[in-house]
């Protein structure tokens, strides 16, 4: 069962989508970084609740990407560099 914060950001993402914000901030998997980083960085960066940063860090360890956040490229563009900054791979597509 996902939290509330989680599906208010579903909301929030698919609002950004129908008004033509249509990026995807996406993280791809590493061999360097924890998990416990990897969950720490999402909810520090992204906003993330705790259930849904460790469900996209288990994601992106068996699928080797996940889309993290979507919205205004720009917003996106500005989480991508924070999450560099903090050693995590990731693109905007």
């Amino acid at each position: 069962m996902h939290s509330p914060r989680w599906h208010a950001e579903q909301e929030e993402a698919e609002l950004a989508l129908e008004s033509g914000k249509d990026a995807s901030l996406i993280l791809h998997n590493d061999d360097v970084n924890t998990f416990d980083w990897v969950i720490k960085t999402l909810i520090d960066v992204c906003g993330h609740s705790t259930e849904q940063a460790e469900q996209s860090a288990y994601l992106v360890h068996f699928n080797g990407k996940c889309t993290i956040k979507e919205g205004e490229e720009q917003r996106l563009v500005k989480m991508k560099k924070q999450l560099h900054i903090r050693g995590l791979s990731a693109t905007v597509a």
